[in-house]
């Protein structure tokens, strides 16, 4: 799985830093961009795919050595299992914590376990979380805007404080994270992200234009989170 610090050089980090500049040079408002490695842990994905192959493994091991011998340890001869219980118990659970490790290792093993719906709901709880721990809400007039790119999930998520919400509507995210996206699908995350942010700055402009004394709240950087 692709890192956040290891996507971007140098050279693409500063071209994505002066587009924010240059966005905020025509609106009063704040952007900041994130990009993450993932958003969360899916922990239960990482139990299913451990207890498939333990029963994929321990069929195999069944057909294999399925029938049965007879039995030198009792006078009654009776035949008994060629794969015994505890033989088994061992491939399932030595097989279990085997599939976790390997799942863990190579999250992209889990992926196809994960729900749509489950990773909606993680990377928009991070990008809420992020929100509030880069302090964006402290903005003096509650006008900052943050641009969350998960790389696991393939998902973009923006969050906007209070009077930004209360004037940009669902569609004008919407296209802010469709084109975002399109950078990316290409091989072009550079792109992409730039694209976006120059986006924002057209929609933030028109309803949040640069005013005198307008300073700059917080500091134009992309913040990368592995």
């Amino acid at each position: 799985m692709k890192k956040a610090t290891k996507l971007f050089t140098e050279e693409e980090i500063h071209t994505i830093e002066a587009a924010i500049g240059e966005v905020e040079k025509t609106t009063s408002a704040e952007v900041v961009p994130v990009v993450a490695s993932a958003s969360g842990r899916y922990d239960r994905a990482e139990d299913l795919f451990a207890f498939l192959l333990s029963i994929v493994v321990f069929g195999c091991a069944w057909a294999w050595f399925q029938g049965m011998i007879p039995s030198v340890d009792t006078w009654s001869g009776n035949p008994v299992f060629r794969l015994n219980l505890p033989i088994a118990l061992v491939i399932l659970v030595g097989t279990f914590f085997i599939g976790m490790a390997l799942a863990s290792r190579f999250p992209l093993l889990r992926l196809p376990l994960i729900a749509k719906r489950e990773m909606q709901e993680e990377v928009e709880s991070r990008a809420r979380e992020t929100f509030q721990r880069l302090k964006i809400r402290r903005t003096e007039n509650a006008t900052g805007l943050l641009i969350y790119v998960s790389l696991y999930e393939h998902m973009v998520h923006v969050v906007g404080d209070e009077t930004i919400n209360e004037t940009l509507s669902d569609s004008d995210w919407q296209a802010l994270c469709d084109i975002i996206l399109l950078g990316f699908k290409e091989g072009k995350p550079e792109e992409g992200l730039c694209n976006g942010i120059r986006l924002s700055g057209e929609l933030l402009s028109r309803h949040f234009p640069v005013k005198p004394g307008d300073k700059n709240e917080l500091v134009d950087t992309l913040h990368l989170i592995d």
